[in-house]
């Protein structure tokens, strides 16, 4: 398999995280989203989305692409450690812990975004720093909310065991912790969150530790 990530994408973060967990391997290309690299015909020939993560399996095909499908993929093919519960109701629990994260949050804070933002609307590093404290909080608020209340959280987001909604939500507080967001409004959002990182699956992961990062060779 061929992974192609980037450094400082949260979405490659989750399928990195996702392949250790299932003991699972893959050969990393680097796609620099600042330099736009997404937009070479090399990779726009990959996907067309011109976003990673993107993963290109041995059997050939199109390359899978959006975290989320990568990761029930990985589920679907590679059962074990399972990283959704087995009752359906469970199972739609995690899916929408996961979800606030990949669909009400994150894509508000992409380069893409990011560069609309800054160029088509003249933000400057103030407004676009409030933009993205505001919707990491407004994600961290809800997350909070259901985990603090709901009796199905325990070690972590479900239960004792980590599922695709802990690591959505581990991406989410290293972004957060990178835009210097106050975490201690959200308690069980921050324990959850260093019960992840406690795991090699998680922490030999962290963006701060992928080639390419400030201090860390390409």
């Amino acid at each position: 398999m061929k992974l192609y990530t980037f450094w400082r994408s949260n979405a490659t973060y989750r399928v990195r995280v996702a392949l250790n967990i299932k003991g699972l391997t893959a050969e990393k290309a680097s796609i620099d989203l600042l330099m736009g690299d997404q937009f070479e015909a090399d990779f726009q020939a990959v996907n067309p989305a011109r976003a990673v993560p993107a993963l290109v399996l041995d059997d050939g095909g199109p390359a899978l692409f959006e975290s989320m499908a990568i990761m029930e993929y990985l589920e679907e093919v590679h059962p074990r450690p399972p990283l959704l519960p087995s009752d359906p109701r469970s199972r739609a629990r995690v899916r929408a812990l996961a979800q606030i994260v990949v669909a009400d949050a994150h894509l508000l804070g992409v380069p893409r975004v990011r560069k609309l933002l800054t160029e088509g609307f003249k933000f400057d590093e103030t407004q676009l720093a409030r933009w993205q404290h505001h919707w990491q909080n407004e994600a961290m608020t809800s997350l909070e909310g259901h985990l603090a209340r709901d009796r199905e959280t325990g070690r972590f987001c479900h239960g004792e065991a980590v599922t695709m909604a802990d690591i959505c939500l581990a991406g989410h507080v290293i972004a957060a912790q990178m835009l210097k967001v106050d975490l201690k409004p959200y308690p069980t959002v921050s324990r959850i969150a260093e019960e992840c990182f406690a795991q090699d699956a998680f922490a030999r992961e962290h963006l701060l530790k992928q080639p390419g990062a400030p201090g860390v060779p390409a």
